[in-house]
């Protein structure tokens, strides 16, 4: 199949959506009557399935965050009397390293097995890797484990907010998806304490770790009376089955608005089925970036799983408690928990606001707070450092004053971050189209990944080489970067379901388009609720 009738295909697709999505294909309902009845409520079941999903970012947060009590308190338990930074820098990368191949591979992966099964595959690496890691006795066999355990948070963090995506109400999804980074936000509070319990109990460091097996086994066994997404089920032509999901999903619809929903996702999966048996897994993979509406949203995705890294956050996640003892708190374990508190206080913000504000005014007014929070800690650093030549140096004393600054600058940063970028990026699988949402997806991830590593590697460098205020004054320019992409690029996709979100990118970013389309649902809405209170008269 050539690239010019995949575009074709594609074309088609949008076409076939929109001759729907106008009414034309069936009398008098219209797709937005079932959004307007139905998705006013949300039932028991998507509630319970989004809990269940929800376990993966509480074992993404958890597997992450666990690894820095753990470290002080391994002794001499994996051989060594103390471990050298070198292999304590071994052993946390090597995490992230199986994070960024599981995340490249998963997405991929779902489009072929669906998506509960690579949920449930992650589960059991989960297991096994915690396991591995509470008995191993060497250095290399601990970070083997962590490796497994990284291949484990990649495939969750991909297919985790995709599964949420696919089986949640348009109305919902984006606070669905934000629920898993809440839950990424608690297992890092929730290993923070674990840590602590265990820190003074000989051999504590292996409870820590293999704890990560019981959430692993509760979503494990839930996993087997959850559905597959019925778009993954209409693919695979098991249009029963999907018919009986639905039917669960909104289950205040009355029969013909179900039949309506199926028929709305059977036109556009059928044409995404019609590309996946006319063109190999590498010509779809190619089409990422040869087909316009593809590579646009592949820019957005991979875009902003970037900008999510590169502007510093997760380095003082990893570096805060040394970095605040660096400057002169007596107990920065404490004030680092202040700094994480502050990220899951206001990720529950974004829970409540995500889709009544919408994804990108919400980033458009919370990345300017991230650039003000490090450029103020930057100043702070300049004139904290001058006695010392800019540099942080060990036992020398700072002014309480600037220290309180750049506590200040570290809350104002994180809230802002948690409330847009924090949850914004993992929206990214409401991108892309059935066809390429896999590969589309695992890009992403792998993307954020690769961002995590090449951050979490240079910044200790950085900061020998550029001092403090240079190093926080270079990311709050990443992040000056970061909101002009999110200006000129990032579309407004709250209020659109799946398949309309694809058809805003024909023509570009699609930022006028998606307003449009919002614009006139929003006018179908009122007339809709004229139209239910004459009836009710």
């Amino acid at each position: 199949m050539t690239l010019s009738s995949f575009d074709e295909k594609r074309q088609t697709k949008d076409h076939t959506q929109d001759e729907l999505y106008e009414g034309n294909a069936a009398g008098d309902v219209s797709q937005y009557a079932v959004v307007v009845e139905v998705e006013k409520h949300t039932t028991w079941f998507v509630w319970l399935l989004v809990a269940c999903c929800t376990i993966s970012g509480l074992l993404f947060g958890y597997d992450t965050g666990v690894i820095s009590g753990t470290l002080v308190t391994i002794n001499g338990d994996l051989g060594p009397a103390q471990l050298s930074d070198g292999q304590k820098e071994f052993i946390t990368s090597a995490t992230t390293l199986g994070a960024l191949l599981g995340g490249l591979a998963g997405g991929a992966m779902s489009d072929w097995t669906g998506r509960r099964l690579v949920l449930g595959i992650a589960d059991i690496i989960f297991v096994g890797g915690a396991l591995g890691q509470a008995v191993c006795h060497t250095v290399w066999s601990m970070i083997g484990c962590r490796f497994l355990i990284g291949i484990g948070v990649g495939l969750a963090s991909c297919i985790a907010p995709l599964y949420i995506q696919e089986l949640s109400p348009t109305r919902m999804r984006g606070r669905m998806v934000v629920l898993n980074v809440v839950m990424i936000t608690f297992g890092q509070v929730v290993a923070y304490g674990i840590d602590a319990g265990f820190a003074n109990v000989s051999g504590g460091w292996r409870w820590m770790v293999g704890l990560g097996t019981v959430p692993a086994g509760i979503q494990l066994i839930c996993l087997a009376f959850l559905p597959e997404s019925p778009r993954i089920l209409i693919q695979k032509g098991n249009i029963e089955a999907a018919h009986r999901v639905l039917e669960r999903v909104y289950s205040q619809a009355t029969a013909e608005q179900i039949d309506f929903q199926l028929q709305v996702l059977r036109a556009s999966v059928q044409q995404s089925i019609d590309i996946a048996n006319s063109t190999t897994f590498f010509e779809r993979f190619n089409s990422m970036i040869t087909v316009p509406v593809n590579r646009r949203a592949l820019i957005i995705g991979c875009g902003m799983q970037a900008f999510q890294q590169l502007c510093g956050f997760n380095t003082l996640m990893y570096y805060s408690a040394s970095l605040f003892q660096e400057i002169g708190f007596n107990q920065p374990t404490a004030v680092g928990l202040i700094v994480s508190g502050t990220n899951f206080i206001f990720t529950l913000f974004a829970l409540k606001y995500i889709d009544i504000v919408g994804r990108r005014r919400i980033m458009l007014f919370s990345a300017p707070g991230m650039v003000f929070g490090l450029a103020l800690a930057s100043i702070a650093f300049h004139y904290m450092t001058l006695h010392t030549g800019g540099d942080l140096v060990d036992g020398v004393s700072y002014s309480r004053s600037w220290s309180a600054i750049v506590l200040l600058s570290m809350i104002i940063f994180v809230a802002s971050y948690a409330t847009g970028l924090g949850n914004v990026p993992w929206q990214q699988g409401e991108l892309f189209g059935l066809e390429v949402r896999g590969i589309g997806t695992s890009l992403s991830t792998a993307t954020n990944w690769a961002g995590n590593l090449l951050i979490g590697s240079t910044y200790l460098s950085l900061m020998a080489k550029i001092t403090p205020a240079g190093a926080f004054g270079f990311y709050a320019g990443l992040c000056l970067l970061g909101w002009l992409f999110c200006l000129f690029c990032f579309p407004e996709t709250a209020g659109l379901s799946l398949e309309e979100v694809q058809s805003i990118f024909r023509d570009g970013f699609g930022i006028r388009e998606s307003q449009r389309m919002r614009n006139q649902k929003r006018e179908m809405r009122m007339q809709q609720d004229i139209k239910a209170g004459r009836g009710n008269a």
